[in-house]
């Protein structure tokens, strides 16, 4: 408990300095800043986005995930690597692609269709990994009751994948509302635009400070809903034997519109940005291969990525242990704190790290242990949702049992419960890693001086319209993201533990 406190109040440091700095406004000052018609239109902008890029990840996600796991389309190893794949291209190395071709996709409609892109894996690998796992006995129950497959579907499957789609759903919201680099791209103003560039121009702390409050109740609206609906209901299986594998359904006639569909789907999302990049690597005028900057700019990357998801997951697993085990008011509020900082715009969490150290811990400021530390506090929904996710398929019999014969709760943990969902906790790193190497807010603000990523040195050339330039340090992004991403899709291929 002492230790999922702790990591609760760590990743509570950036509401915290939130909430201190609204109240150092005043309510008249706050009244002022917020009233504003610009308020206004970001706010629709913030809302918009991201019920429309949550409500199109859910659909696409669950949806490829069900016609890749559950039916007779040809090719499912290649289609579920081709599913997770949008996750190894950053989000705004894909608006960056798209850009780069047209300028029609700036507004409203390119950001809904190039965020989702980017995020729909976050909904289609946790639920293809439960699809995997999950008994077909139900459906067969419920089609001998005379249901057909749509009410089968709605009736009993996708019940089962509620936590799943919720949890991704949820992920990917998150995202939207802390999303910077390719709304900026995309000309699209929302809220983390609007505080960066209040940062950036003026340094005008007081209105960044009410926008980035906005953020936050945004957030535990968010976080709310998504409680509301996952409910309560047990998907672990206990039982004799294993579940056995489900019957594909036929797709027959549509097969050959599922295939095209499927095809056009991976198409928009990882063909126009790939190919993208490889024009700018060929004809582009500024394009230039710098062998020492890239290596160090990619050993950084590598060697931060790989900080960041030890130290994310480490912190995530005793508050995800207590919020499933010990479930209780005071489990599920420490458990959702630690989602809150996810929704912040890295450069408010980077500013209420920077307070912090300055005025209590000097001797951390400018160092790699604070902006680990940040990248902990971002990216633990990451960490917690894989984690939730396999230790609620672990059925606490098992916990139960070890503790009759004379186990200690540590014991449990670390000899019953972790090695069942040792494969959750790979995924949680893997997702971790990703967004660490790709992160460019907290790590423009929170970097020691002279330390470079493959991200700050592809925003600064593409800050210049120097697309030539940063094509490099994409495509290293990329080489470097893909093997998360390939264990991504090895975890949605195994069966779920304890099934």
């Amino acid at each position: 408990m002492a230790v999922a406190v702790a990591v609760a109040a760590l990743t509570l440091v950036p509401l915290a300095y939130v909430l201190v700095s609204v109240v150092a406004v005043g309510p008249a000052e706050a009244a002022r800043l917020l009233w504003r018609p610009r308020v206004g239109e970001l706010l629709r902008n913030t809302v918009g986005l991201t019920v429309a890029g949550c409500v199109a990840s859910a659909v696409i996600g669950t949806g490829a995930a069900w016609l890749v796991e559950r039916t007779t389309l040809p090719g499912r190893r290649l289609w579920t690597m081709l599913m997770a794949a949008p996750l190894a291209v950053p989000a705004f190395v894909n608006s960056y692609g798209w850009v780069s071709v047209t300028s029609a996709v700036e507004g409203f409609a390119g950001a809904v269709l190039i965020t989702t892109l980017s995020y729909f894996p976050l909904v289609y690998l946790p639920v293809a990994a439960v699809l995997r796992g999950m008994d077909p006995a139900f459906e067969d129950m419920s089609r001998a009751l005379g249901n057909g497959p749509w009410r089968t579907f709605f009736r009993v499957v996708l019940p089962q994948l509620r936590p799943a789609v919720l949890g991704g759903t949820m992920l990917v919201g998150l995202h939207l509302l802390a999303e910077f680099g390719a709304l900026q791209s995309l000309r699209f103003p929302t809220f983390t635009t609007a505080i960066y560039d209040q940062f950036e121009s003026t340094f005008n702390g007081p209105a960044a400070t009410m926008l980035a409050g906005v953020l936050v109740l945004s957030c535990l609206l968010l976080l709310v809903a998504e409680l509301r609906f996952v409910g309560r209901a047990r998907v672990a299986r206990v039982g004799a034997g294993v579940a056995r594998a489900a019957v594909p359904h036929p797709l027959g006639s549509a097969l050959p519109v599922t295939v095209l569909g499927m095809a056009a789907l991976a198409v928009l999302a990882l063909g126009v940005p790939l190919g993208s990049l490889a024009y700018w690597l060929v004809v582009g005028s500024s394009t230039a291969f710098p062998l020492g900057m890239l290596a160090a700019a990619t050993a950084t990357s590598i060697g931060l990525g790989a900080a960041g998801a030890v130290a994310t997951c480490v912190l995530a697993v005793p508050v995800a242990w207590l919020s499933l085990r010990r479930p209780g008011l005071v489990s599920r509020v420490l458990e959702r704190s630690t989602y809150i900082a996810g929704s912040l715009p890295g450069v408010v969490v980077a500013l209420s790290l920077v307070t912090l150290s300055i005025a209590y811990l000097p001797t951390v400021y400018q160092t790699t242990a604070l902006l680990v530390a940040a990248y902990a506090v971002l990216f633990m929904p990451r960490a917690m949702v894989s984690l939730r996710s396999a230790l609620a398929q672990v059925p606490p019999e098992f916990d139960d049992t070890a503790r009759v014969l004379g186990a200690r709760p540590a014991g449990v943990l670390w000899r019953v419960t972790l090695p069942l969902v040792v494969r959750g906790l790979g995924a949680g790193a893997a997702l971790v890693f990703l967004a660490v190497v790709t992160e460019l807010t907290a790590t423009l603000l929170l970097a020691p001086i002279g330390t470079t990523t493959l991200a700050t040195e592809f925003w600064s050339n593409t800050y210049g319209l120097a697309y030539g330039a940063a094509a490099p340090y994409a495509l290293l992004m990329i080489v470097i993201s893909a093997p998360a991403a390939y264990l991504l899709t090895r975890e949605s291929r195994r069966t779920v533990p304890g099934r």
